[in-house]
């Protein structure tokens, strides 16, 4: 199984394909600025030193370490619930080559398949691959979609906003479906079976899939479902403490996220409500979760200019949106480019 998934990622992920997909990353980022700064912004944008300070830059350095820290920690802890452990080294590697492919694929479905790629590589069944990636994931979605209704109604810098009002009504309902599924798809996985196989019949039915994909399909559809519901089942029995520092991490993870777009406000010398910036970003978080751009690219800088627009003054919105977005996603795309190509040459040398 490990060696059939290196050689289906690494055949379906080309640089050719990697490279056009972070053109359009690059493109739709650019547009998105340029929203900001000409709908937002007064057209105006100036670079303030106070964000290269000393301590600006040393607080901002302590958030990081948090931050990159926390996101591996949260998946480390969820594979050793599922009884694999892996050296901390590897996993940190990880949460790079995650960031770098999650923001040049669109949906962010790459980080998934390339984190299942990486750990497969170093001695993790497919399977428990899958239900570890899969779990961390769903553990964010819980903590953020269950948040994003609070802040909706709750926010008054989201009062006379568009998405307030019916559109919020309307959000909130979606959430509560969506959280229905998941704990549906964490607790009773296998109720899952019988409309997926359903829905998989109508395809061949209409003529849509043909008999060979439709019997493939079917037999895969089943077999993942079991295989997650068996792997969930063996972490919610792990050891209670991997399984609460699972959460714990995860928790701190997105705290540290949340908390970047303050502590950028604050460098400049603002009074920061923290609470307000915190819950703006976690609805920004949760609508750049249906984003069908590489990375929520172009849609997330203009979310989160129309959010803090009426917190920043025009020529520091531009400025703290970069700041934002460079610290919690450019960045560490750098590091995971670098990580992933150091990776890749290695197997090329084994291999030659």
């Amino acid at each position: 199984m490990t060696d059939s998934t290196d050689i289906d990622y690494e055949s379906g992920t080309s640089w050719r394909r990697l490279g056009f997909f972070s053109l359009i990353f690059v493109a739709l980022t650019a547009a998105g600025l340029y929203t900001v700064y000409h709908q937002f912004a007064d057209r105006s944008i100036t670079f303030d030193t106070r964000l290269i300070a000393p301590e600006s830059l040393l607080a901002f350095g302590a958030l990081l370490l948090v931050y990159f820290l926390s996101d591996g920690l949260r998946l480390y802890y969820t594979l050793r619930a599922l009884e694999h452990k892996l050296p901390f080294r590897i996993m940190f590697k990880l949460v790079f080559i995650n960031l770098f492919f999650s923001n040049v694929t669109p949906m962010a479905t790459g980080g998934g398949f390339a984190q299942i790629w990486y750990l497969t590589r170093h001695g993790v069944p497919v399977g428990r691959a899958t239900a570890a990636t899969t779990i961390r994931t769903v553990l964010a979605v819980i903590f953020i979609f269950s948040l994003t209704p609070v802040f909706l109604f709750t926010l008054k810098a989201l009062e006379d906003h568009t998405i307030s009002g019916e559109i919020g009504t309307a959000l909130a309902v979606f959430i509560t479906l969506y959280l229905g599924f998941f704990i549906v798809l964490l607790f009773r996985t296998r109720w899952l079976i019988l409309p997926l196989s359903k829905l998989i019949s109508l395809l061949r039915r209409a003529h849509l899939i043909g008999a060979r994909r439709h019997d493939r399909w079917q037999f895969k559809c089943r077999r993942e479902m079991l295989r997650f519901s068996f792997s969930f089942n063996d972490y919610i029995e792990g050891r209670p403490l991997f399984v609460l520092l699972s959460i714990f991490f995860t928790a701190t993870f997105l705290l540290s996220l949340f908390s970047f777009p303050a502590l950028l406000i604050h460098s400049l010398g603002y009074e920061v409500d923290y609470l307000v910036t915190v819950g703006l970003l976690v609805v920004t978080t949760f609508i750049m979760y249906f984003s069908p751009t590489p990375g929520a690219s172009g849609i997330s800088e203009g979310v989160f200019g129309s959010f803090f627009r009426d917190i920043l003054s025009g020529n520091h919105l531009v400025l703290v949106t970069v700041g934002w977005r460079f610290l919690t996603i450019y960045l560490g795309m750098i590091v995971g480019l670098l990580v992933l190509q150091r990776e890749l040459t290695k197997d090329r040398r084994k291999s030659g």
